[in-house]
C-alpha cells in the first residue's frame, strides 16, 4: 500500500502540512518496500488556478492508496479523487508524519471520503 502525507519536509519527523493542493510536497510511503519518495509540489504556490487537479493527479501518478492531510482536499479536487478508490484522511496538519502515519494506524484521523 501507498500513503501519502503532505509535508513541509522530507523524513518521517518533517511537519505535516496542512494543505493538500498547495502543499509544499508530498512524501510517498510504500509499505510493502519500506521506501520513502518525495513528489514536490512547490510550483503549485504560484498558480492561480487548477492546482487541486494538478495535485490530484500527482497522487494517481504516484499510485497512492491512502492520502492523509490536515485540512482536507478542496471540492476540484475531491471531485477527481473520488472516482480514484483513493482513501483520503484530514485531521493531521498539527502533527509529524510520523505521528500522523501512527494516527492513521490507529484509525484517530477523520475519513474525508
Amino acid at each position: 500500500m501507498k500513503i501519502v502525507f503532505t509535508t513541509k519536509g522530507e523524513i518521517w519527523e518533517s511537519p505535516m502540512d496542512p494543505r493538500f493542493a498547495r502543499a509544499e510536497m508530498f512524501l510517498v510511503y510504500d509499505e510493502e518496500a519500506d521506501k520513502l519518495t518525495i513528489i514536490d509540489n512547490s510550483a503549485t504556490e504560484s498558480m492561480e488556478h487548477g492546482v487541486g487537479g494538478q495535485s490530484s493527479k500527482k497522487m494517481i501518478t504516484a499510485g497512492a492508496n491512502v492520502v492523509i492531510t490536515g485540512n482536507g482536499a478542496g471540492e476540484k479536487a475531491l471531485k477527481i479523487l473520488k472516482t480514484t478508490g483513493i482513501e483520503f484522511y484530514t485531521g493531521a496538519g498539527e502533527m509529524s508524519v510520523k505521528e500522523a502515519y501512527e494516527a492513521y494506524k490507529q484509525n484517530r484521523l477523520q475519513k474525508q471520503f
